[in-house]
Order: structure tokens, then sequence, then C-alpha cells
């Protein structure tokens, strides 16, 4: 099984919201994932910057097991 690390969409329209995961390459994008990694808020907050959070710990554990980040991701 090829995992990846990729971008999840949540949220309303207009107002994305997107969780980083690992999920199986099959997987569709907003279907079942194996672990939340993070999140990614791309609207301005009330200071005007984007925000992201990552558990750091969980990504080297994934990248260590084999799993291949999405281009997406990587940005």
């Amino acid at each position: 099984m090829v995992v990846r690390i990729r971008l999840a969409r949540w949220g309303c329209s207009n107002r994305p919201f997107y969780r980083v995961v690992a999920a199986s390459r099959r997987s569709p994008w907003d279907g079942k994932h194996l672990d939340i990694l993070g999140y990614y808020n791309p609207l301005p907050g009330m200071d005007g910057g984007k925000r992201m959070g990552l558990n750091f710990d969980r990504v080297k554990y994934w990248l260590s097991v084999g799993a291949q980040p999405h281009t997406l991701t990587v940005r």
C-alpha cells in the first residue's frame, strides 16, 4: 500500500480549510485517512497571515515508513 501525505479539503464553500493527512494513494481526496498530521488555513486571519500547523513527529514517522509527499503538500 502506497501512502501519500496530502491535503484533504474541509470547511464550507468559499471558505476552504485543509487538513494535512497521511492516506492511501487509492482513497479519494476527502475519504478515509490513516493519520491527521496538521492543518492549513489559506484565508488570512486577524493578523493578515495564513495559518499552518504540523505535528513534525508524525510527519517524520510517515516519511521514515516510506510515505510520499504530494506536490501541493511540499509547497
